[in-house]
Formats: C-alpha cells, sequence, structure tokens
C-alpha cells in the first residue's frame, strides 16, 4: 500500500500595478510559508505603493511514495520549488480579483498540468527549509531506486526482408 504524508503550507500573494496599458494590475504569487498559520484566508497583510498583499489560505502538500523519484529530481534541483496554482474564477474561498487558491504541490508534472489547461496561475517559488527537510526525509523513507529497463529490439535479417519484400513484388503490392 502506498504511503502518504502531508505537510501544511500557507500562502501568500501580491497583486501589482501593471506596467502595461493594457492592464490595471497583475497578482503573483510571493511567498510559500511552513506551517498553518491560523489567518483567515485573503487577509489583507500589506498595503503599500500600489502593491497590495494578502494571505490566501493554506494548502496541503501531498507526498505519495510511487511517486518519489519526482520529488528526489526536485530536491536535488538547483533551485527546489513549491508550485502553486491559483484559479480564477470566483466561487467558495475566493478573494480579491476572484481568484482562489487551488493548491500547491512539489510535483513538477503536475504544476505543469495545470499551466497546460486554463488561466490558472501557476508559479514556482523556492521551496522553505522546513519544506525540504519534511520531502527529503520522506524520500529517505520511501525510495526505491529501479532500473529502467528496456526492451531491445532484434536486429533485422536482411534475407528474411529481402524474401518478403520479393513476395509483395510477386503478389504487385509493392
Amino acid at each position: 500500500m502506498a504511503a502518504v504524508e502531508r505537510m501544511p503550507v500557507g500562502v501568500v500573494v501580491e497583486r501589482q500595478p501593471a506596467r502595461s496599458r493594457w492592464l490595471d494590475h497583475v497578482w503573483r504569487v510571493a511567498a510559500v510559508l511552513p506551517g498553518d498559520p491560523e489567518t483567515p484566508p485573503w487577509t489583507l497583510l500589506a498595503e503599500e505603493d500600489g502593491t497590495v498583499r494578502y494571505y490566501a489560505g493554506t494548502a496541503p502538500l501531498e507526498a505519495h511514495s510511487a511517486d518519489t523519484k519526482v520529488y528526489k529530481h526536485n530536491l536535488e534541483a538547483p533551485e527546489p520549488a513549491v508550485y502553486v496554482v491559483l484559479r480564477p474564477g470566483g466561487g467558495p474561498g475566493s478573494g480579491p480579483g476572484g481568484w482562489r487558491l487551488l493548491l500547491a504541490t512539489v510535483d513538477p508534472a503536475e504544476a505543469h498540468a495545470h499551466s497546460d489547461c486554463g488561466d490558472d496561475l501557476v508559479e514556482a517559488l523556492p521551496m522553505p527549509q522546513a519544506v525540504r527537510d519534511w520531502l527529503a526525509a520522506f524520500v529517505a523513507r520511501h525510495h526505491v531506486e529501479r532500473q529502467e529497463w528496456r526492451r531491445k529490439r532484434d536486429r533485422a535479417d536482411p534475407e528474411i526482408l529481402a524474401a518478403r519484400r520479393a513476395r509483395r513484388l510477386e503478389d504487385g503490392d509493392g
């Protein structure tokens, strides 16, 4: 049975003035904080020079023992990352601008899947040390190196190929 562990992280987002004549402002994920602060989602944290910072909420990072190869690769990258996905559209849990915190993940493939569809905002942030320690311990407990196996094809026999070609020519298919 696969092991699953979770670690909560808080997400901070910013709304900044845009440097564009088509947009008034842009949204970006500003920080990932280990733990679950007792702060309600979409609490205003700071406002300065037109930049507004909000605590968007808490999202659980999930680690699955079947995916340790991906986590190991992330940890060994020059800058390990936590990926955060925000989704527009309002609804329950949405904050200013209609954004809602969809997920946080340490799996680059999961983040990539969200970047390929719709209007989701996907950002990679530096992995905090507490998250790195938690993920490294999980990988140490559950990772099993598996040898990559590739099928080797038999070499083509030129005589068989020539006979096959000759039959096709005789049948008028070639």
